[in-house]
């Protein structure tokens, strides 16, 4: 952890005694963060009594550099969105290509990008976990996780060639079919075997007296709160709010899978985390299910020009990321480059939710509750 004291300054109580005030910069660099945040915290003693995010540290403009850069050329810059979620930025963005110039998708590509998104919630909460749990003192459960996070990664490294920056799925489709090496046999071994790791993590982690401590009453966010402040995914789904877009606001081939919203009941760090675990076995029961159904066929719309124009409108589509409602706006004024483009991100909205959630916790529930938020700032930033 990155601490600074930076200054105390006196203030009164409420019976009017004189206090000191110490206020201290966490940041603005934290593996928690997924990135570069700076948290001011005001401390009564060793207890929260304010709590201001900085950000900004990591800002480098991609909706303005989108206005440069032809439709197709967009696609790598939404990779760096959500560093260890490209596929859902991929997605998002192209949904809002496709819905802008009017391109019908075959099958077999929606499929791919479920299957491929699917495990991507996978890494990406693995990721979450095993941060949050390293956060809070549990190293072997970061092990645990990034050993099943890293059996994703290969698999994609195999599929597009790359490990993080994935651009592969792309406007009327996805960049190539899987490889033909055994790739859809290596995602069900995956498969198979994840559901026994996921039982194990959850007895290992959740089930330990020292995690409960640590976690359980922590951050608590009531479901009121939660959809007044914008919060969605996990974060939301942690304090009983029972809505996903997958199946409220569905798209792609989701309506012909069976599967269950998990949730939680206080709220707290340690029910936004869990839930990201229950998740886990359902993305399983989707890319199982996915390949059950998926047929050969195209992976791209036929008759797609080298250059996409679009004519004058506007388009906003969005879909269920690993961290929630992860949306796309885009203005076409006919030309080869986007006029305008904005996210909505669900990093942004969760993370404003720090400064309530840590008043009156102590000093060292802070980083806890800062990971149960699973931030990731190319998404908050953008």
């Amino acid at each position: 952890m990155a601490l600074d004291i930076h200054s105390s300054c006196p203030a009164v109580d409420d019976e009017g005694r004189a206090v000191t005030e110490l206020v201290v910069n966490v940041g603005p660099s934290h593996p928690s963060t997924h990135g570069v945040c700076r948290v001011i915290a005001h401390l009564d003693g060793e207890v929260i009594t304010k709590a201001e995010t900085v950000i900004g540290y990591l800002h480098r403009g991609i909706e303005k550099m989108t206005e440069n850069r032809t439709y197709l050329q967009v696609v790598p810059l939404t990779d760096r969105l959500d560093y260890v979620g490209s596929m859902y930025a991929n997605w998002a963005y192209c949904r809002a290509v496709e819905r802008l110039a009017g391109i019908a998708l075959p099958e077999r590509a929606e499929y791919l990008r479920v299957i491929t998104c699917e495990l991507q919630r996978i890494a990406s909460h693995m990721m979450a976990m095993g941060s949050a749990a390293a956060d809070a003192g549990a190293f072997t459960m970061f092990l645990y996780a990034f050993n099943q996070r890293d059996f994703v990664v290969d698999l994609f490294e195999r599929l597009c060639g790359a490990r993080l920056t994935y651009n592969y799925v792309r406007p009327g489709g996805v960049s190539f079919d899987v490889p033909d090496d055994g790739w859809l046999d290596d995602v069900r071994a995956f498969c198979a075997q994840h559901r026994g790791a996921v039982a194990e993590m959850d007895k290992l982690f959740f089930g330990n007296v020292i995690t409960r401590g640590r976690l359980k009453g922590i951050g608590v966010l009531s479901a009121e709160d939660a959809v007044a402040w914008g919060a969605s995914g996990p974060v939301a789904r942690g304090s009983g709010v029972d809505w996903d877009l997958r199946r409220d606001d569905t798209y792609s081939v989701y309506p012909r899978f069976d599967f269950e919203v998990p949730l939680g009941s206080n709220g707290d760090a340690y029910d936004r985390n869990r839930v990201r675990l229950f998740e886990c076995y359902e993305s399983v029961s989707i890319v199982e299910q996915a390949l059950e159904q998926m047929e050969p066929g195209r992976v791209r719309a036929e008759g797609l020009p080298r250059l996409l124009r679009p004519r004058p409108g506007d388009a906003y589509d969005h879909i269920e990321s690993a961290r929630g409602s992860l949306g796309v706006y885009l203005v076409s004024d006919g030309s080869p480059k986007p006029y305008r483009m904005k996210v909505r991100s669900p990093a942004f909205c969760n993370l404003a939710l720090l400064e309530k959630l840590a008043v009156g916790h102590m000093m060292s529930d802070l980083v806890v509750i800062l990971g149960s938020l699973d931030p990731v700032f190319g998404e908050v930033d953008r």
